[in-house]
């Protein structure tokens, strides 16, 4: 199969081009590197089965020869970087979803839409499954990623009732896991870099607001199973374990044997309170559940970090919201510090 993969150079996109170049696909990678990092898919330049096409999806569509599916994985996915990108994050959300669809319409492929928890919102329900519609402030800062993906949804839906267009829809709970960037903003990659460095470990709001945190290499297994199915979706992707951010942070400060402080700071505009999936439809329809633990995936995620401590170094200005002038990013590897037990 040849497939295309819009955001193919970051963090979701790069893992899924690995797992369809592991598994003997074709693949051709799409990004403008906005929000992406090149060494993502280092390792698979000279692969004669990789292809990259460099350019804004939101301007064109570009692939040449066949193609079977489309997995529509481009946009600011963190908040610092759709509020810093707001028009580009509602362009890739609307002109991007359509080039796409126009895509896998004019090649009879199979497009998949990678959406996100955030079309519920604040929600009023919990757990959420596929049917509640949510609770979105389609005016507030977040609003520009939370409506750029709500109308992706409706886009692929229309392109499926009226171009017969073969699409599915999957909504994406929070993922975490190797080649997150460490200056992000997402509270798995914050957490790891502030442990690792000593620096006190940032909570916004009372930090009993809670999320699912799904390994990335389940997540891509179920983006994977989308693709070979015709399930139009949507269907949630996500870890149902539910932790609160206390608990995140308590988790990382063990496995890292780090004795970082914590603070608190002021919650932002319409942070959601409560976020699970149900996926049932996922495991009936797909049959995927997730398999790797948090406690593993942290692990995992970890050990990639503290490979990689001039990224973490330089990240740290980002995370404090400054400059660290005369910041020398050290060698080797971060310590871990296995703690001691009782």
């Amino acid at each position: 199969m040849r497939v295309a993969v819009t955001g193919g150079g970051g963090f979701l996109g790069s893992h899924l081009c690995e797992a369809l170049l592991r598994r003997g696909d074709e693949v051709v990678c799409l990004d403008d590197f906005s929000t992406g990092d090149p060494s993502n898919i280092a390792a698979f330049i000279g692969n004669p089965a990789f292809e990259l096409v460099r350019g804004d999806v939101s301007q064109s569509v570009d692939v040449r020869g066949a193609v079977d599916a489309v997995a529509h994985l481009a946009s600011p996915a963190s908040p610092p970087d759709y509020l810093r990108r707001p028009l580009e994050t509602l362009a890739v959300g609307s002109r991007g979803t359509e080039n796409a669809l126009r895509l896998a319409t004019q090649h009879g492929a199979r497009f998949v839409l990678a959406s996100t928890s955030e079309v519920y919102g604040d929600p009023e329900v919990h757990p959420q499954d596929e049917t509640y519609f949510g609770n979105v402030n389609p005016v507030g800062p977040r609003s520009v990623y939370d409506e750029a993906k709500r109308f992706a949804e409706a886009l692929t839906q229309a392109y499926r009732r009226n171009r017969a267009t073969n699409t599915g829809i999957v909504r994406i709970f929070n993922t975490y896991g190797p080649r997150m960037r460490p200056h992000d903003g997402r509270v798995v990659s914050s957490f790891v870099v502030q442990a690792l460095t000593g620096e006190p470990l940032t909570i916004y709001g009372d930090g009993k607001q809670t999320r699912s945190f799904c390994y990335v290499d389940d997540l891509v297994r179920g983006i994977v199973r989308m693709l070979n199915h015709d399930e139009p979706g949507p269907v949630n992707l996500g870890n149902p374990v539910e932790l609160t951010v206390l608990e995140l942070a308590g988790l990382v400060l063990d496995l890292t044997g780090s004795r970082a402080e914590i603070q608190f700071h002021p919650l932002p505009v319409d942070d959601p309170a409560r976020r699970r999936p149900v996926i049932a439809r996922a495991s009936e329809r797909l049959g995927w559940v997730p398999e790797v633990g948090i406690e593993e995936g942290l692990r995992r995620t970890i050990e990639w970090f503290a490979e990689r401590p001039g990224d973490i170094t330089a990240a740290l200005a980002a995370i404090r919201g400054g400059q660290q002038d005369g910041a020398t990013a050290p060698e080797g590897r971060l310590p871990i510090t296995t703690p001691a037990t009782s």
